[in-house]
């Protein structure tokens, strides 16, 4: 039989487990959005008849000094007068690994689904998902790398982007 004094004990103790158990989910949560650093892009092109507008945040987790993983999404509209209107959505897998402070190593995997459609009737409208793996290299500096990457799977009749190479900036804070 537990008597009243030990009931308090009891208690006492479970309330202590209990705050020393969310202190520590809440110094888990805290240290796993101090990893956190979050960036991305924005486009915007036009000129004589075409626009072209581009907004693509990211995050990535620091898993530690050399490497992060994370994840980007992608939106985009494009519209050339009188030619066509494109709408591009998707996402990408991102992995970052510096074997040097100033070297960045960089993969990304990118599922985009286009739409587009053409005002003239000498082509057809398309409505289709593409892939796209980037592998590239980059000098980087405390956090922005300037560098290039190369789609192993580009295809030159469904990409979106005009080459195999591309340049990129990359920021994250």
């Amino acid at each position: 039989m537990i008597n009243f004094r030990n009931k308090k004990s009891l208690l006492l103790l479970l309330t202590i487990i209990w705050s020393f158990n969310t202190l520590s989910a809440q110094d888990i949560e805290n240290d796993f959005w101090k990893h956190v650093r979050f960036g991305g892009g924005i486009g915007l092109s036009f000129g004589n008849g075409f626009f072209s507008g581009t907004l693509a945040p990211s995050a990535l987790y620091q898993v530690n000094n050399n490497l992060a993983l994370g994840v980007g999404l992608n939106g985009t509209y494009n519209r050339s007068r009188d030619f066509y209107k494109s709408t591009i959505f998707g996402g990408s897998l991102i992995g970052l690994y510096n074997p040097i402070n100033a070297l960045q190593i960089s993969a990304e995997f990118e599922e985009l689904h286009v739409t587009r459609k053409f005002d003239n009737n000498n082509f057809r409208s398309e409505n289709y998902w593409y892939p796209a793996l980037f592998l590239g290299a980059g000098f980087r500096n405390r956090n922005v790398t300037f560098g290039v990457r190369y789609d192993v799977l580009y295809d030159r009749n469904k990409s979106i982007y005009a080459d195999a190479w591309a340049p990129f900036v990359r920021v994250y804070f």
